[in-house]
């Protein structure tokens, strides 16, 4: 059995990660890359990236591609174009950029350190509504908030 670290370990040694800084850096540019936040709708809505595009993990394949209720057509043309995968700690997009290259996705990476890391970087994120949140808001939200029996019965 394989835990959990050991899978993203194995991402890891396929696909590339990017930090906060480097996207900032990437968004400057004129061939913007396509955002892809793989967080749950509510997630996304609460916080994210300006011009990212919501598409839970859950759903990711069928997004991916045409003749499917969540087909996204922007996403499915892009796999010749750069692609950076958006969560909140920087796993959920490792696994997602790793089926994204099985895919067929050329240029795709990971923010590593995810949300979290980009609000550390004091780099803007806003709500559904377009409205800027606070990094000490953001902060308290990316924070963990792990109730008693999530703890491993050794860390007790």
């Amino acid at each position: 059995m394989k835990r959990f670290s050991q899978l993203i370990q194995e991402c890891l040694e396929r696909v590339d990660e990017i930090f906060p800084w480097d996207l900032e850096e990437m968004l400057k540019q004129n061939n913007k890359p396509l955002l892809i936040d793989v967080r749950e709708p509510k997630e996304f809505d609460t916080m994210h990236i300006y011009n990212s595009i919501n598409v839970p993990r859950g759903i990711l394949e069928t997004s991916c591609e045409y003749d499917f209720d969540d087909t996204i057509p922007e996403l499915v043309e892009a796999r010749k174009r750069e692609v950076v995968v958006i969560c909140r700690s920087g796993n959920r997009s490792i696994f997602a950029a790793d089926v994204m290259q099985q895919m067929g996705y050329e240029k795709v990476v990971s923010l590593k350190t995810g949300l979290r890391g980009w609000n550390d970087s004091e780099l803007p994120l806003i709500d559904e509504n377009n409205n800027n949140i606070d990094i000490d808001v953001a902060e308290e939200y990316f924070a963990p908030h792990l109730r008693p029996e999530q703890h491993s019965p050794k860390s007790i």
